[in-house]
C-alpha cells in the first residue's frame, strides 16, 4: 500500500519540476510578484486577498505569507483578482510569517 503524499511533498515536487524545466516560479507555484517603479508605484500580482489598507499601510495575503507595504498617501488605483496597483510614497516592503 502506497503512502499518501502530503501537500508539502507535492509542493517540493512542483518546485523540482519548475527548476528542472526552467519554468517561471510565479506562474507555476503561484508565488507573489512585486513590480516597483521608483518609490511611487507598486504592482502586486498573485495576492490572495487584502487584509488591511489605509493611507500609510497595505497588507495582503500571499502564498509566501503576509506582504506589508508601508508608506505615505498610499492609494489603490486599480485592483483585480490577480493584481493590485498602489500609488503613493512607498517606504518599505516586508514579508511577515
Amino acid at each position: 500500500m502506497r503512502k499518501k503524499k502530503s501537500k508539502k511533498d507535492e509542493v517540493k515536487i512542483k518546485e523540482k519540476i519548475t527548476e528542472a524545466l526552467e519554468l517561471p516560479r510565479d506562474i507555476v507555484l503561484d508565488e507573489p510578484k512585486i513590480y516597483l517603479t521608483g518609490d511611487s508605484e507598486l504592482i502586486l500580482e498573485n495576492y490572495k486577498g487584502i487584509i488591511d489598507y489605509d493611507e500609510n499601510s497595505f497588507k495582503a495575503n500571499s502564498k509566501c505569507g503576509v506582504i506589508k507595504i508601508e508608506g505615505a498617501d498610499l492609494s489603490i488605483k486599480n485592483i483585480t483578482d490577480e493584481s493590485v496597483l498602489l500609488k503613493g510614497k512607498i517606504k518599505s516592503i516586508q514579508y511577515i510569517d
